[in-house]
């Protein structure tokens, strides 16, 4: 074993902390490293693989032996395709992100809708996976499918508003509240 290395209880190894990598994951999804783009999806899928989140909310590179900080300016994935089948309530909505991963959003990968505080301007995510504590790992989900969706809502009514919004897998997901008649 290793000095550098520290054991749990459970006898698992603690990766040792590399303190900050010089990787940006880009807000339209791609990767550099030292400044220059990433160019094999392979080694970007690979990258992705060991991508985790601790519970400050700080998106780490994470192996069994080490582990660095990186920075990432929005979600670190996007999701630019999405594919629907159904209907309604029995309607499954699978997005493809960037790393050719497919997801089906529901109730263990909800939509959430943030609003820029400035421009009031919507920005849809997609939940990949759970990060460690409260901060989840998001593909943030481009323009044009965030148009498909629009196309395919549906009015509803979510924690009593009147709203737009999708079915999938029997979870309704807003996004964004309907202005009354008039406005």
């Amino acid at each position: 074993m290793r000095a550098d290395h520290t054991l749990t209880k459970r006898g698992k190894r603690t990766p040792v902390d590399c303190g900050d990598l010089p990787f940006l994951i880009r807000r339209d999804g791609t990767w550099l490293y030292r400044g220059s783009p990433i160019g094999r999806k392979s080694m970007v899928c690979l990258f992705a693989s060991v991508l985790k989140r601790d519970a400050e909310g700080q998106f780490l590179l994470e192996t069994p032996a080490e582990r660095g900080r990186i920075d990432v300016e929005d979600a670190p994935f996007v999701a630019v395709e999405v594919d629907w089948v159904g209907v309604g309530r029995d309607q499954v909505l699978n997005f493809r992100i960037n790393t050719d991963q497919t997801i089906a959003a529901g109730a263990e990968h909800p939509l959430r809708i943030a609003h820029d505080m400035l421009t009031c301007e919507p920005t849809p995510y997609l939940l990949v996976r759970n990060g460690d504590g409260m901060f989840p790992i998001e593909a943030r989900i481009s323009r044009s499918v965030y148009y498909e969706l629009v196309a395919l809502a549906e009015p509803g009514i979510k924690f009593g508003k009147n709203v737009l919004g999708v079915w999938s897998q029997g979870v309704f997901f807003s996004l964004g509240e309907l202005s009354p008649c008039g406005d």
